[in-house]
């Protein structure tokens, strides 16, 4: 019988589950059992050695930087990209630091790189206490910035995926200043998770200092090569904003979260958390402009449903959704933020 299947080996893996402290019959202590049966299971298929250093980092990697990253659950991050290469007097630069030291005001904490240029920005602005430093392990980068070097929230990280995983899983709001390859790298891959729905939908913000053109050349090109030829749809240039001014990028986050909670999917059902319950009108308007998201029945306000566990306060805006066409999404949630408070 295969490894992890048998009955013998089954109970061997429950009992050290238990003797670490788990228990392996709740739901977490059976993920547990699986993820070492299916290490077990690495045995019997022959994976060579560079294979299994590989699966050992990257499952190392992602414990640690989560076990950092847990002890600030329920604190607002922004994720900020940008060239590593950006000197310090660059209009780039100052609106980096301008950016990060207004929304690390309003109780946010930034994660960046560990480098130079934006990440160093990016860290500057809310200072250590408020950052995390991702670090990546390259041979022209080997230290990290002196705002974050010894810090308990600079992790280093071996894979670039490891490391993406922890910008984008923890980020509440994402924040791009011009760079090269890296930079759009992320930025992409920001806006494919989004809107594919394989991410939460956060403000993607692209933001430059004074007089800089670089969103509008790439934003031109978007629309023209890749609008234009059909190869995104006509609204996904929702999933992104072009901010004017850092002050104009931190508004337009906190605008985003001034009624919307969070999200997520109970069953078919899309569960949108709010931060107050929406009135008859406000869910009549919602129907009638938002129908195509809705696969049946109609857009309800609710309390939490069945399996939720965590959030349990506040009211939710509930759909069965149709598993498309999340940049319509996006704007569901700008139009709930733009409704009045009630008298």
């Amino acid at each position: 019988m295969p490894i992890g299947s048998s009955q013998e080996t089954g109970e061997v893996i429950e009992d050290l589950v238990r003797s670490v402290g788990g228990d392996p019959g709740t739901f977490d202590g059976r993920l547990i059992s699986e993820m070492l049966a299916t290490c077990l299971k690495m045995i019997p298929d022959g994976h060579d050695t560079g294979q299994l250093k590989l699966m050992n980092s990257a499952l190392k990697e992602m414990r640690y930087a989560y076990r950092v990253f847990n002890r600030y659950i329920g604190t607002r991050k922004v994720s900020i990209f940008g060239s590593a290469r950006t000197p310090e007097d660059h209009p780039d630069y100052i609106a980096a630091r301008d950016f990060s030291a207004k929304i690390a005001a309003h109780g946010w904490m930034g994660i960046t790189g560990a480098g130079d240029g934006i990440m160093k920005a990016g860290h500057e602005g809310p200072q250590r206490e408020a950052s995390f430093g991702l670090s990546i392990r390259l041979p022209f980068e080997t230290t990290a910035n002196e705002v974050i070097e010894g810090d308990p929230k600079l992790i280093n990280f071996r894979y670039f995926f490891t490391r993406k995983l922890m910008f984008l899983g923890h980020a509440d709001a994402i924040a791009v200043f011009p760079g090269g390859f890296g930079t759009q790298d992320e930025l992409f891959e920001s806006l494919v998770l989004v809107q594919t729905g394989k991410s939460n939908i956060v403000p993607i913000i692209l933001l430059e200092g004074e007089g800089g053109v670089y969103w509008q050349h790439w934003d031109r090109y978007v629309r023209k090569n890749l609008r234009g030829s059909g190869w995104i749809s006509s609204r996904d240039d929702e999933l992104y904003t072009i901010a004017a001014s850092p002050q104009d990028a931190a508004d337009h986050i906190l605008q985003f979260y001034r009624v919307y909670h969070s999200k997520r999917y109970v069953g078919d059902s899309l569960v949108l958390r709010v931060k107050r319950p929406l009135n008859e009108r406000e869910l009549a308007e919602l129907n009638e402009e938002f129908s195509g998201l809705v696969k049946t029945g109609r857009i309800e306000c609710t309390g939490p449903l069945e399996g939720e566990g965590d959030h349990l306060d506040l009211p939710r805006v509930v759909f069965r959704h149709t598993r498309h066409d999340y940049a319509m999404v996006r704007c569901l949630i700008d139009r709930i933020n733009e409704f009045d408070e009630p008298e």
